[in-house]
């Protein structure tokens, strides 16, 4: 993976294409190229590092052509190197390819005679296997509809052929693949956001599909090799995400668009019951007596502190990391709904477990994602949206403050009782955000002294544990300062070990049933010359009177762990610009994670 985009057209397509890798750079990749047609010749232009640099590549070499691919790669196989980047060759055909080739090993042993291997790529190995398949008396498509039938894992490819300069060949299984129609032209790309600068049109493509396209014609098979058609669907957007105005990173941006995204996420949500919410058959929250959340990463600490919510209201909750759900033995309890969590509605563990799970018993399949033409959504039931807009940073923030908002709205509609905590503590979510992003600057300050840190520990208690759980990936994420999380009362179970003058600690203190107990803990720290960094709720009684501490305002308990995860975020981006890390695209990680 990361990023493919390709284009068929009667013009210049290398600006189409850098222009596409350009606004799929967000996601995050190492290596960058692409691959043109030019009067029957096939021109290749690679580089490690960013597009730029490919860029400059292809001005030099005044790199042209009517039908060209290109991707920007996250390393899988092969380090960061301009050998290992996309678009790989055998002969005069190119390819680009997202996703994992799981048996590429056993195929490359196949090919070893008579094919040399340039990388340490699963990629090449397709090139290379659509080349020995190719033969005069069949058409290339045919050939790659041949050729996708051996390989095992999760892709999607795009192959050219110079000796077919009129046509872009592709196919999906498992990662995100969209066409793009133009006038005269069609495109591909992995993310449609790639492609609006020159059409708004797509068609989003099912798994196993495959398809041939021409200046002027989209052919798509099935897995069973019928054509058929896909629906088009139009999509409005602007390039307000893409401009990061007078803020200095994307993340920075986000982190104080959240108002008006938890905003427009409750916008017609509040106090309406589930069929309202979900589009949902009347008499389904009747029927709900458990729910069971699978997510990755920030998401998966969402459903963490929704286990919270749900069953402070009766109903039964589990929580899993989707990628550990798919490969265990699992019960699945009566009347469960099965809830998917993805900020992408692309993250393979995340599907993969849905399809799973769609073998089982469950009453039915939600889905929460920030993304309405996602395969998760097409997978789905139903499909409850968090209106966050577009998030570029790779380290999500509105998206996680939207995912909670969305499953507090969820649990008050599955609430039997009229709860009107829940209403007024939602209503004013948008009000408490602009407080808590007003301590910027105090949270700022604080940074600077934590940022030559080279470890820490992140703690709480109850609902806000969870939270410590993000606030501690974040700083990871972006600063790449190791940081664990623990609940606060686990550190005398061996963490504690770990706490002296130099293990700086962040710990959050609001109010609420676990609040002395969170201070007692905080002295066992204090008492090992622990070095604190503390969050505390201003209407918090006890004086602490030890460590660094940040005053945050007044807050309802249950809307509590949306309000600290913002305090963390801006604390994890202040440290990271004090350390001079890349905070949009930290390096190793990627936006839409597409491989298993």
């Amino acid at each position: 993976m990361c990023g493919i985009v390709g284009a068929i057209a009667e013009r210049n397509v290398s600006p189409i294409l850098l222009s596409g890798l350009k606004r799929l750079e967000y996601r995050g990749y190492d290596s960058a190229g692409i691959a043109v047609i030019n009067e029957h010749q096939l021109f290749r232009e690679r580089s490690q590092g960013k597009v730029a640099a490919l860029e400059a590549k292809v001005i030099a070499s005044d790199l042209k052509g009517s039908l060209g691919i290109a991707h920007t790669r996250w390393a899988t196989h092969g380090v960061p190197h301009e050998r290992n980047a996309h678009p790989h060759m055998s002969g005069t055909i190119a390819v680009v390819h997202n996703g994992i080739i799981e048996n590429y090993q056993e195929l490359k042993s196949k090919l070893s005679v008579g094919y040399s291997f340039e990388s340490e790529t699963d990629t090449e190995v397709i090139a290379h296997l659509i080349h020995s398949m190719r033969n005069d008396s069949e058409t290339l498509f045919a050939t790659v509809q041949k050729a996708i039938t051996y390989l095992e894992g999760a892709f999607s490819i795009a192959v050219i052929d110079s000796n077919l300069p009129g046509e872009l060949v592709a196919a999906r299984k498992g990662t995100p693949l969209v066409i793009g129609m133009g006038l005269g032209e069609n495109f591909i790309a992995s993310d449609p956001f790639a492609l609006l600068p020159v059409t708004n049109q797509f068609i989003y493509l099912e798994d196993f599909d495959c398809i041939r396209l021409t200046c002027t014609s989209i052919e798509i098979l099935d897995k069973s090799g019928h054509i058929i058609e896909r629906p088009t669907k139009n999509l409005y957007a602007t390039d307000d995400a893409a401009d990061k105005g007078l803020y200095k990173h994307y993340m920075q941006k986000e982190i104080f668009e959240q108002p008006k995204a938890l905003s427009e996420t409750l916008q017609g949500r509040l106090k309406v019951n589930l069929a309202t919410l979900m589009g949902c058959d009347t008499h389904l929250s009747s029927k709900i007596e458990a729910v069971q959340i699978n997510a990755c990463g920030t998401s998966y600490h969402a459903g963490l502190v929704a286990k919270y919510w749900f069953e402070s209201i009766g109903i039964a909750c589990h929580v899993e990391v989707a990628s550990e759900y798919r490969y265990r033995e699992s019960v699945t309890p009566q009347n469960t709904l099965f809830i998917s969590i993805s900020q992408s509605g692309e993250t393979l563990d995340t599907i993969e477990a849905l399809k799973l799970a769609k073998q089982k018993p469950f009453l039915g399949y939600l889905a929460i994602t920030n993304s309405p033409d996602s395969a998760i959504t097409r997978e789905s039931n139903w499909t409850i949206l968090t209106h966050a807009g577009r998030e570029i940073g790779v380290a999500s923030t509105k998206a996680f403050t939207t995912q909670l908002t969305v499953l507090l709205a969820l649990v008050d509609a599955l609430s039997q009782h009229s709860n009107a905590a829940i209403s007024e503590a939602l209503t004013s979510l948008p009000f408490y955000s602009e407080a808590m992003l007003a301590m910027d600057e105090t949270i700022q300050k604080m940074s600077k002294e934590f940022s030559e840190s080279t470890s820490a520990l992140f703690v709480a208690r109850g609902i806000l544990y969870p939270i410590a759980m993000e606030g501690a990936l974040k700083l990871k994420e972006i600063s790449y300062i190791h940081a664990e999380s623990y609940p606060a009362g686990e550190l005398k179970h061996g963490p504690l070990a770990l706490v002296d003058k130099n293990m700086p600690v962040i710990a959050v203190v609001t109010e609420n049933a676990l609040t002395d107990k969170m201070i007692a803990n905080l002295e066992e720290i204090n008492a090992r010359d622990g070095c604190l960094y503390i969050f505390k709720e201003r209407r918090v009684q006890q004086k602490i009177g030890f460590g660094h501490e940040i005053e945050l305002p007044d807050m309802p308990e249950i809307t509590s762990p949306i309000l600290v995860s913002i305090a963390l975020q801006l604390f994890s981006y202040h440290v990271a610009c004090e350390k001079g890390t890349d905070v949009d695209q930290p390096r190793n990680l990627a936006k839409s994670v597409t491989v298993e």
